[in-house]
């Protein structure tokens, strides 16, 4: 091999090298911007779950509250019947 195919060669290693480290640099780069996604995504996916166990909260506590309210007008409307009953009885000719 004459030096100057040597140097031929070298340089088309050299160059087939440096192809294949820009590719690999270029792999690189997307793969930190696709891990720079995934962590905006998980940021937004963290703060829709903490909006999300807030509301849960508001409406568990709504719902408590109605059911004591439920449970109230329940046990208004059972004295009320009764009150009525008595008094439908006491008026009735016996």
């Amino acid at each position: 091999m004459t030096e100057q195919n040597a140097v031929e060669a070298a340089s088309r290693r050299l160059a087939l090298a440096l192809e294949a480290l820009a590719a690999a640099v270029e792999r690189r780069r997307e793969a930190a911007k696709g891990e720079t996604n995934l962590t905006a995504q998980l940021h937004a996916l963290g703060t829709d779950r903490a909006r999300l166990a807030s509301e849960l909260d508001v409406a568990t506590a709504r719902v408590k509250s109605l059911q004591s309210v439920d449970r109230e007008v329940g046990e208004r409307l059972d004295h009320l019947i009764a009150t009525i009953r008595s008094l439908l009885a006491a008026d009735e000719p016996g």
